[in-house]
């Protein structure tokens, strides 16, 4: 073999590596990911948003936080968004074509069939300011002093899902919404965050918000309602099928249920419910 020969064999290697290695070090295209998510979830969503990033270096998790009720309806008004997780199923079925007619009555088709499960189960509980001062004890005890006038509570506005788990308890504790509001002692929130401001600045004797906001916040709660009292309160999630970017969108809900990120929704009261 010539002197010739061999360099132009060394070269067209030469090119064909350097050709590979580009090809290998091209980064993905980068994506910005939407996440309609409920109130509730911001303080894990936002831990997970950080470990996720690191990890996919290409995504870019943009979340709005809100009432289930609220992003709901912003998905239906056409805002874009890729993932939705709601703080109940309501909110989900209203949404999901394969919901019966009574759950979805609208008959809107948003969510990518296939794609929902179950996420996480939450408590709703019964939280106080710090050092209790009316000395509340329970739900049986909330009852009777509501009913007395001698509490204020603070819960959220029919619309949203942990004022929907109130109206249960309430019905459960045959206490009536509309004569406790002509009473004065109630005050709302229009999601799960402003009604724990209002535990946490003391501006009310009580608040019912979930177990998870209570923590988060350094909340005591002094009780958390039963099953019987107002059902599971689970939170489905699901791709949409507005999605523009489908594939980082499953990586993403595939991510939701890995042990890192279970160990961040355990860390503040969640139970997971995948397998």
């Amino acid at each position: 073999m010539n002197v010739s020969f061999k360099r132009f064999l060394c070269a067209v290697c030469a090119l064909t590596l350097c050709s590979c290695a580009a090809f290998a070090e091209t980064p993905a295209e980068p994506v910005e990911l939407i996440v309609f998510a409920a109130a509730s979830l911001t303080e894990t969503l936002t831990q997970i948003k950080a470990l996720y990033e690191q990890e996919h270096p290409e995504t870019t998790i943009i979340y709005n936080f809100d009432s289930s009720g609220t992003l709901k309806t912003q998905i239906e008004s056409g805002a874009e968004c890729d993932v939705f997780i709601s703080a109940a199923p309501k909110q989900m079925n209203q949404l999901d074509i394969s919901a019966d007619e009574t759950a979805n009555p609208g008959r809107l088709d948003f969510v990518l069939q296939g794609t929902r499960i179950d996420l996480l189960e939450n408590k709703v509980a019964l939280a106080v300011p710090e050092g209790n001062p009316a000395g509340i004890e329970d739900y049986a005890d909330l009852a009777k002093r509501l009913t007395e006038g001698k509490v204020l509570l603070a819960i959220g506005n029919s619309d949203v899902p942990v004022g929907q788990y109130t109206q249960k308890i309430f019905s459960f504790l045959s206490l009536s919404e509309e004569e406790l509001a002509l009473k004065g002692v109630l005050t709302y929130g229009s999601n799960v965050k402003e009604v724990t401001t209002q535990v946490s600045e003391a501006t009310v004797d009580c608040g019912i918000i979930y177990a998870t906001d209570a923590h988060s916040a350094g909340l005591v709660t002094v009780d958390t309602a039963t099953a019987e009292m107002c059902g599971q309160v689970i939170y489905p999630a699901a791709v949409l099928n507005i999605t523009q970017h489908e594939d980082a969108a499953r990586e993403f809900m595939a991510f939701l249920i890995t042990e890192a990120a279970d160990a961040i929704f355990e860390s503040v009261g969640f139970s997971p419910l995948h397998e």
